[in-house]
């Protein structure tokens, strides 16, 4: 099996090196000093229990995606629909398109069968470009759970975590997941196939959505905000709301807030995604990760205070940091 992945920074290059290490063929798309140090000495991993330096083919051509099994497209989800065109044009037949961004991705309502089947969210994918462009029969859930961060040039830090749950989005399990499945594994990475891996986007969500933008308001880390006394109530409070905008939906989630906030703060140290990019000058997935949540809450009627407030805060410090 060839895989290709596309935005092979933080989580892409974490999957990649692993990947690589299996002796699977793996190709890499990335750009600037990360390519160039990738290219010229490999990719580093530093893990919990050491490092490692796998030599990758890498590159800058979205050509290489020929010939591959599935793409996996860890690219941040404000950078998808730029590329859509690109990626599409150089897809083979049966090239399955695993989608691995945060926040409520352009495939939600693809193949969904609920009140709103067939909705873009313009915060995600502005006029639907995305979904009319990737035919939804590619696509393949990916729910990333790994923590991971780019420290410098060709060098990825995996602080924990290991587990990359995919789901077909009508729920089936067909041969293709079933083959990445197995090929994760080989890697030592925990891969299950999820029947309603919509449910498990949402677990995830209801923290993103909430200690992301905190994060960068704040600068804390997640154990910092999930043990704050002073934030907690804030924490509560519009994780609330991303679960009744869940449940408007008709999903449940499997796991309290409690046990949500918990989790958050198991991973100690660890800055979130969001404020990795605020420190690094990179634009935040801000829209897709925040907004694509109080976007929906208001087609369905959902009040989100918070949520309004924290995503208006954090797209006025985006506005004025990286202009």
């Amino acid at each position: 099996m060839k895989v290709a992945i596309l935005g092979a920074g933080a989580t892409g290059g974490f999957l990649g090196a692993r990947l690589a290490m299996t002796g699977a063929e793996i190709v890499l798309i990335a750009r600037g000093p990360h390519l160039k140090a990738m290219s010229e000495t490999g990719l580093r991993l530093i893990e919990p229990d050491g490092e490692t330096t796998v030599r990758v083919n890498a590159t800058d051509d979205l050509g290489a995606l020929r010939g591959a099994d599935a793409v996996f497209v860890t690219l941040k989800a404000h950078s998808v629909p730029a590329i859509a065109e690109r990626l599409a044009a150089n897809l083979d037949v049966g090239t399955a398109v695993v989608s691995a961004q945060n926040g409520i991705p352009w495939w939600y309502f693809q193949r969904h069968g609920g009140e709103l089947e067939g909705t873009h969210l313009e915060t995600v994918d502005p006029g639907g470009l995305v979904a009319r462009t990737i035919n939804p029969d590619r696509v393949i859930a990916c729910i990333v759970y790994p923590a991971t961060s780019v420290v410098g040039p060709g060098i990825v830090r995996h602080v924990e975590g290991e587990k990359f749950s995919l789901g077909e989005l009508d729920g089936a399990q067909t041969p293709r997941i079933l083959a990445l499945s197995s090929l994760l594994a080989s890697a030592g990475l925990k891969a299950p196939v999820q029947s309603r891996v919509r449910q498990e986007l949402w677990v995830k969500l209801m923290g993103n959505a909430v200690f992301n933008p905190l994060s960068v308001l704040t600068r804390a880390s997640l154990g910092q905000m999930a043990e704050s006394p002073v934030l907690s109530p804030v924490v509560r409070a519009a994780m609330e709301e991303v679960d009744a905008v869940a449940r408007r939906l008709g999903v449940e989630m499997p796991i309290t807030i409690d046990q949500r906030i918990r989790g958050a703060a198991r991973v100690g140290a660890h800055k979130t995604s969001m404020l990795q990019d605020l420190e690094a000058g990179r634009p935040m997935e801000i829209d897709a990760i925040v907004g694509s949540v109080v976007e929906l809450a208001a087609r369905l009627d959902v009040p989100v205070p918070h949520l309004r407030t924290i995503y208006a805060s954090v797209k006025v410090l985006a506005a004025s940091t990286l202009s």
